[in-house]
């Protein structure tokens, strides 16, 4: 993606189900579960890069020896920053007290994060700032061992606003307005409120606390609590959570939109964001990881039982396309599979913006995440010319002589590795002009690749604001001198915000917006902007089923041609000499493609919950009043 843009935040989950002795003799270390957490979370690195954190959890502690530990960082280097912290840690203390080495009952009762239940998490910060404090997972201290909460999630919800003033109402004091705050407190209240009601049975039956307190962990119903605490949730998320006694769950949002994929054999339980990810890392088949169902929990008791229950009823399945387009790791079998169907499904457009003219057209690709479509691009243009070939073998019959045949034969893609970026160059000038001329020598271009006067047709995962193709690549590009630049998208224009984890929230900033806005001055209807925020204004004390998303009037009275027509335009710098054509993916092509991943509400403004065309509305009206607030 040329444009760099914020996304998606990455769970991991390891519960272990055996003796940590068990690891210790079959793998070599008692320190099996943190090997295993520094490798879920490198291996969803490409999920968050602004911060990186680890509980966990020891079970059957005595009184008196800490059974949870946390670290979190927003180093630069987040993930190699806790875990070298967590390895300096307990080198010094196993080289302070040798006899810890090789006694692993001693490793767990001495040792931080020698535990059996291990909850990761690797952000992107999409709401709120980048401190510390902001980084999962998040902390809720009691000395009650089952009131301890410990969560993380990939998430944003719509409605802050309302869980934050449901607090309230149940008698709390947030310290803040932020959603893993507010949905911390709200199951940390019912996790209460379920302890509470627990022990005051077991206290008429006549346990003591400390009685009832083992009892109070093995009946604890962690449904029950995300039942109720999940009740008024809106939003797209994969949200986990550790109890301090050792129960954990990972709930999915009932759209889908945010995924979650578990792995279940006799030593351990796991849950990420990525299905390769939990395939690479424990070395199971494709087949052997599943999808976490929307709406239900994967719930992981103390005792090591495994259910799943159904927490919220489903609604029409919408999970995330961009996770297909982009934001996952496509080394997912399904996910390259669609990758390359993104970039075939481009072709026939291709060829008739380049009329044809295979034999003048080198093609390309721009960032490396784009390789992928590039591939599937490239087999669809040989399919295409294997079978012109054909057709030309056929129609020369018998006059087909060895030096035709081999001119015919040797027709081939003509495909390039037109540009490189330079990982070392680093845009630290933040004055304007200094900063544009850096910007443009970020990528290096393979001079020669292309002739004068041929067409140069470079695909991108997606294109969301276009300032990075305007003010560098383009430009770039154009030293090649070739005839006409075609960049091409294997995403749809995204013309909406999203709000369910991905940082697109001002409407301004995507190309696709702008380039409606500049299409209504020139066609002298650009009362139609007024028009919207007043239907925009009249909603703003609806309920949230009741909104519409009226800002599709923007863009109703224009095809997706004209539209893609004028982003050219604006996205052309006046000094290059080639022609600039930007073609982007149809949203039914992108449903062709990724038919399981039809959550395409940045493209079409069809959000799969109230939330979201509340916040569709609200940064509408924060453009056309020129407040710089993000939406939700």
């Amino acid at each position: 993606m040329s444009d760099a843009i914020k996304h998606e935040c990455g769970i991991a989950l390891v519960r272990l189900l055996k003796p940590l002795e068990y690891y210790k003799d079959k793998y070599g270390s008692a320190f099996y579960g943190i090997n295993k957490m520094y490798l879920m979370l490198e291996k969803q690195h490409n999920r968050g890069q602004d911060g990186a954190g680890l509980a966990s959890i020891k079970l059957d502690t005595l009184p008196g020896e800490r059974y949870i530990s946390r670290i979190r960082s927003n180093e630069p280097q987040p993930i190699q920053d806790i875990f070298t912290q967590i390895n300096s840690r307990l080198n010094q203390m196993v080289n302070e007290l040798p006899e810890l080495k090789d006694n692993v009952a001693l490793q767990k009762k001495l040792l931080p994060y020698i535990g059996e239940v291990f909850l990761g998490h690797v952000r992107y910060g999409t709401f709120g700032k980048n401190s510390i404090e902001n980084v999962h997972p998040f902390l809720r201290q009691n000395n009650w061992m089952h009131r301890n909460l410990i969560v993380a999630g990939n998430f944003n919800m719509t409605n802050v606003n309302e869980l934050f003033d449901n607090l309230i109402r149940l008698g709390q004091h947030p310290k803040e307005k932020a959603d893993t705050i507010t949905v911390m407190e709200k199951i940390g209240h019912f996790l209460d409120d379920e302890v509470n009601k627990l022990y005051k049975k077991l206290k008429q039956e006549g346990f003591s606390k400390k009685e009832a307190s083992p009892i109070i962990a093995e009946q604890l119903n962690v449904a029950k609590i995300l039942k109720k605490a999940a009740k008024n949730w809106d939003g797209g998320y994969a949200m986990a959570g550790l109890i301090g006694h050792g129960d954990a769950f990972v709930l999915r949002d009932p759209a889908g939109i945010r995924p979650a994929y578990f792995y279940q054999d006799e030593e351990v339980v796991v849950v990420a964001s990525e299905r390769p990810v939990i395939q690479t890392v424990f070395n199971v088949e494709y087949e052997d990881v599943h999808e976490l169902d929307p709406g239900k929990a994967i719930i992981i008791k103390k005792n090591g039982g495994v259910t799943f229950k159904r927490i919220l009823d489903p609604l029409e399945r919408k999970a995330c396309s961009f996770e297909r387009i982009y934001f996952s790791r496509g080394s997912d079998k399904e996910i390259y599979e669609e990758r390359k169907m993104l970039g075939r499904l481009l072709f026939p457009k291709i060829l008739e913006v380049v009329n044809h003219d295979l034999d003048n057209t080198v093609f390309s690709y721009i960032p490396n995440t784009a390789e992928t479509s590039f591939f599937g691009l490239t087999q669809e243009v040989e399919t295409y010319l294997n079978q012109k070939k054909e057709l030309q073998i056929l129609k020369e019959g018998n006059n087909l002589t060895p030096e035709k045949l081999r001119t015919i034969l040797a027709t081939s893609p003509r495909m390039e590795k037109i540009a490189i970026k330079d990982v070392k160059l680093r845009t630290f000038i933040t004055e304007d002009s200094s900063r544009d001329d850096l910007v443009a020598h970020v990528y290096d271009i393979t001079y020669g690749s292309v002739k004068q006067n041929d067409n140069l047709v470079i695909i991108d995962d997606s294109i969301v604001r276009g300032t990075t193709l305007k003010k560098s690549i383009l430009r770039i590009l154009d030293r090649l001198h070739p005839k006409n630049i075609i960049v091409v998208s294997s995403a749809p224009q995204i013309r909406y915000p999203d709000c369910y984890g991905i940082d697109m929230a001002r409407l301004e900033d995507l190309i696709a917006f702008r380039a409606a806005l500049e299409l209504h001055k020139d066609r002298g209807t650009y009362h139609i902007v007024e028009d919207v925020y007043k239907k925009c204004i009249a909603q703003v004390n609806l309920i949230d089923s009741e909104v519409v998303n009226v800002v599709k009037d923007i863009y109703n009275p224009f095809t997706d041609d004209e539209i893609s027509e004028k982003i050219s335009t604006l996205l052309a710098p006046q000094e290059i000499q080639a022609g600039v054509t930007i073609i982007f993916q149809t949203v039914d092509n992108l449903h062709k493609a990724c038919p399981k991943n039809l959550g395409d509400w940045y493209f079409t403004g069809n959000y799969p919950t109230d939330g979201g065309n509340r916040v569709v509305n609200r940064a509408f009206i924060n453009f056309y009043e020129g407040n710089n607030e993000r939406a939700y």
